[in-house]
Parts: structure tokens; C-alpha cells; sequence
């Protein structure tokens, strides 16, 4: 990252307007590598699209997932403003990962998602920090070790985010952020810091703002 990009890299981006640049279904699709990236991963209808709307105040700018299709995608979102020519790139973007986690998708579909994703956690230099989202009433299922795993393996750093806070009592937040610090403190890539959030009361942004930041930086 240049000097330019990690200078104008802050919270004042997240007050910007956000657009949906492509849809990558193979990795020839990409972007050229260029602003860092951050990317959001997790089970289907565990709010994803939810929490990157809140993040930059744009209901409808992350799709939700019955729109076929662009669930198969990594969809990629950066603040407006930038022609995307020469040295006028965004400063950072956000990637929105295929859900996983559906019952009914053949096996193939399993598979190409499985290939697309690892391909690029293991060859994207630009890629700074996967954010895991996990559903607070349900914790960390088998499905979310598999991609815990899968990110252990392609060495690419992430971070447990929790969703849905407000469906459970306030006092059993704290408990399932330790209870979660317990179930990865022996993961190599993980972020040893779990963030809990609530789209629907706007909880727990502010923190996940500061940390995508961080993450951007390189810290």
C-alpha cells in the first residue's frame, strides 16, 4: 500500500457513498490488485448484507440472499467518488463472500464455492482481514469450523464478528464473546478479539469501523 492510500484510510469513509462495483464468479474476474481489501464471510441469513449496509448507512446497497446468483459471487462494494483509473483507486474495499451453510445447494455448487474462496484467500496479496460473522443465538456451529479451518490454512488473518445481539438477553453477550475466545484461542490465524454487533439497534459499528480500519492499515 502507498504512503497516499494508508493516509486517507479512515472513518470518515464509512460516511461516504458506497457503490457495488462487479460480481467475480472466477478468479480471471478480479479486480487488479491494488487498494486493500477487506472481506465478510458467513453463514446464509446471518445477517451479512445487513451488517454491511449498517456499516455505511446504505440500506439495499449489499443485496440479500434471494437474489440467485450473486450469493455465488464475491461481490465487491468501494466509497464512490473514484474514476478507478491510474492513481485514482478507491482507498479500500469491501468484499462480500458467498454465504455458506445452504442445505439444499448441490455439490457442485458447494465445490466451485469452495475453489473460488480458497483460490482467493491464498492468492489475494491485497486481502488484509476476513470478517467471520456469527450468528449470536447459535455460536459457532460445524460449518463455521470448517471456514475457520479453511482460513487457518490459506494463513490469511480474520476476525469473529457476532450478529443478532439483540435476539439474545444483554447479559449473555459477554459470556458468548469468552465462550468464543475459547473456541479459537488455538487458531493460528485468528484475530484473538471478538466484536459483538446488532444491525437492527446499531451496536457494536462503531467498534467494527475502527477495527476494518485498523485491519486496512495494515495494523
Amino acid at each position: 500500500m502507498n504512503a497516499l492510500n494508508k493516509s486517507v484510510i479512515g472513518i470518515e469513509l464509512f460516511t461516504r457513498p458506497w457503490i457495488f462495483i462487479r460480481g467475480v464468479p472466477a478468479m480471471k474476474f478480479l479486480p487488479p490488485e491494488g487498494p486493500p481489501e477487506i472481506a465478510f464471510a458467513g453463514r446464509s441469513n446471518v445477517g451479512k448484507s445487513s451488517l454491511i449496509n449498517a456499516l455505511v448507512n446504505q440500506k439495499g446497497l449489499a443485496r440479500t440472499s434471494n437474489t440467485p446468483g450473486r450469493t455465488q459471487e464475491l461481490n465487491y462494494f468501494v466509497p464512490g467518488g473514484f474514476s478507478g483509473e491510474g492513481a485514482d483507486l478507491p482507498p479500500m474495499a469491501l468484499v462480500d463472500m458467498p454465504g455458506y451453510g445452504y442445505a439444499t445447494a448441490p455439490k457442485e455448487k458447494v465445490d466451485d464455492w469452495t475453489k473460488l474462496v480458497f483460490d482467493y484467500l491464498k492468492g489475494r496479496v491485497t486481502l488484509k482481514r476476513v470478517y467471520v460473522l456469527i450468528d449470536a443465538r447459535h455460536g459457532i456451529k460445524a460449518k463455521d469450523d470448517e471456514v475457520l479451518s479453511l482460513l487457518d490454512k490459506a494463513a490469511v488473518s480474520y476476525q469473529i464478528v457476532l450478529t443478532k445481539t439483540d435476539k439474545i438477553k444483554a447479559a449473555g453477550v459477554p459470556r458468548l464473546i469468552e465462550e468464543t475466545l475459547q473456541k479459537i484461542k488455538k487458531r493460528p490465524a485468528a484475530f484473538p478479539f471478538v466484536l459483538a454487533t446488532s444491525s437492527e439497534r446499531n451496536e457494536g459499528l462503531e467498534e467494527l469501523r475502527a477495527a476494518i480500519v485498523l485491519a486496512a492499515n495494515g495494523g
